[in-house]
């Protein structure tokens, strides 16, 4: 009997959500049912968020559930389990830094990219009304994080502001009178994936006139501008924080779990808690060995994705007494998509174990079909 519980009744491959942002994807028309797989595939699925565990009684606890005008919906539960899987993923990790909760976008969930592309669109809108008489109309939209989902939002913005204005704003252009910044605390954006990447995409966001700040390590975000330890201030109408990810916090210790500095549960190979068999834990909230190599396995899609193929072989055959295999992770490459500009990456163990890389139609059509496999 599985039952599965999650904060949201559906689900969104999370590396669309820049699309969501950008407002060049309706999440409606992406999204899956939890309650509709449930049917289709004899889960239980219970709505809500986890918020705590009982090991001594096997229970994890689920949080009410409001709606939107605060009203209680479904009061607090208590799961039991025999088997227990943790997957709550990641969050954004602003690592202390004044400003970013009150005057910065993050795009962890679908939710958050909707309220970001309001209030791009709502920006647009100003900047279409401002006097011609007036000189400061600029609107400038600042990206802290140059990995993928900063590198992606600023291409996905180039694109999605200027159908925009095709459609109707007569006074905003956006060639002149948006500003996209992408600062980032590394000498290099993309630093997780090889140079040659990494300059070649940022060839293409400067071909966007996307400017690009490296070694410029954010310190603070006000109302109106993002601050640098390099006492660099970047005038900000909208700031989106995409500078590292985090467990959720609520994992931090709990009922006596190991966790890091980020909050991550600490696993074995086997993906099963350090400190409770019965307890297994995978993807971002997981600090898993990276068997044969030095650290843990990177916190990635491709990861989460073969860690999650090894569990549903190994829960099977648990309840059979079989022993449990070990994680071991296999690099299989990145894919960037910058849009309609262009995609690029690398496949890993092509040729001899080596890499080739790729872009343009090529590279997009890989990343496609990486979403119609995550679909299937």
């Amino acid at each position: 009997a599985i039952t599965l519980i999650d904060r949201f009744r559906t689900h969104l491959w999370k590396p669309l959500l820049h699309e969501v942002a950008a407002g060049s994807m309706d999440v409606h028309a992406h999204q899956l049912d939890y309650l509709a797989q449930a049917y289709w595939r004899h889960f239980t699925f219970c709505f809500g968020a986890m918020d705590g565990l009982d090991r001594a009684r096997r229970e994890v606890f689920v949080a009410p559930v409001h709606d939107a005008a605060g009203v209680e919906v479904i009061p607090r539960r208590a799961i039991g389990y025999d088997t227990l899987v943790i997957a709550v993923g990641s969050e954004v990790n602003d690592f202390g830094t004044p400003g970013v909760a009150q005057y910065a976008f993050a795009l962890d969930t679908a939710k958050q990219a909707a309220s970001f592309q309001r209030s791009l669109v709502n920006a647009c809108l100003r900047a279409d009304h401002v006097s011609p008489a007036a000189h400061a109309k600029q609107l400038n939209v600042v990206i802290v994080g140059g990995g993928a989902t900063g590198v992606e939002l600023a291409a996905e913005l180039h694109r999605t502001t200027r159908l925009l204005a095709a459609y109707g704003l007569k006074n905003f252009n956006p060639e002149q009178d948006l500003k996209l910044t992408l600062i980032n605390a590394d000498a290099r954006i993309l630093p997780a994936l090889p140079e040659y990447l990494s300059v070649a995409t940022a060839d293409v966001l400067r071909g966007l006139n996307v400017d690009i700040r490296c070694n410029e390590l954010a310190t603070e975000v006000t109302a109106d501008a993002v601050l640098t330890r390099g006492g660099q201030r970047f005038p900000a109408d909208l700031s989106v924080w995409a500078a590292g990810i985090r467990a959720p916090v609520f994992l931090r210790e709990i009922d006596g779990l190991e966790t890091n500095r980020l909050d991550q549960l600490g696993v074995q190979p086997t993906l099963q808690t350090t400190r409770d068999p019965d307890i297994f834990a995978f993807g971002d909230c997981a600090a898993c060995p990276w068997v044969g190599q030095e650290g843990m396995v990177p916190p990635r899609a491709q990861a989460a994705h073969q860690q999650a193929s090894l569990l549903c072989k190994n829960l099977a055959g648990r309840l059979d007494g079989k022993p449990l295999r070990p994680f071991h992770y296999r690099d299989f490459g990145s894919l960037v998509s910058l849009g309609k500009y262009s995609t690029v990456g690398n496949l890993m163990g092509f040729v001899s174990g080596g890499s080739l890389r790729i872009e343009g139609w090529f590279a997009r059509l890989m990343y496609e079909s990486l979403y119609k496999m995550h679909l299937m």
